[in-house]
């Protein structure tokens, strides 16, 4: 009896993708900055031009991290950031354009929202863009409460207006 002819391979590349071969890694030690700050140029607007010591800091403070490969190429990327207890972020989930709709990115999430640091966390958050439907589809619900942002800013601004005035 032979084994069933192998699952067909979607893929909006003219180039046809073995998704077979793709291997997940949680190791930080596995990333290639370079690959990986080329994959958020091509494929993430709001990543553009990271600076690589600027990315070597957010996966320091990062974890869990998780990189998805082809081989030796950098395929999908994704990161948190969690007190482990009451709130996390995902970050930077991202994936090849060649490769999306395979199921890849649904992949760096789960395993992201499954790694022990966070599966117990109260509520888990991200940011998106254009992407609303595929973390729905996840199990993600829109958070009806205010989000306020404090954009990188000089700390002046903490010192008290009557401090300030005597500076």
């Amino acid at each position: 009896m032979s084994d069933p002819p192998p699952e067909p391979v979607i893929t909006l590349s003219h180039q046809p993708v073995d998704n077979r071969n793709i291997r997940f890694s949680l190791e930080r030690g596995d990333l290639d900055l370079e690959q990986l700050l080329l994959l958020l140029n091509r494929n993430a607007f709001w990543a553009q031009n990271r600076r690589r010591e600027e990315m070597e800091r957010a996966i320091a403070h990062s974890y869990p991290v998780v990189s998805a490969w082809d081989g030796e190429r950098l395929i999908g990327f994704g990161r948190a950031t969690s007190d482990g207890v009451y709130r996390a972020v995902l970050w930077d989930i991202v994936v090849d354009l060649d490769y999306r709709r395979q199921g890849i990115g649904r992949k760096l999430v789960e395993t992201l929202i499954s790694h022990p640091h966070l599966q117990s966390v109260e509520r888990i958050y991200l940011f998106t863009t254009h992407q609303r439907g595929f973390y729905e589809r996840i199990g993600f619900v829109e958070n009806p409460s205010t989000t306020l942002v404090l954009h990188g800013r000089p700390l002046e601004f903490l010192i008290p207006a009557a401090e300030q005035e005597q500076v």
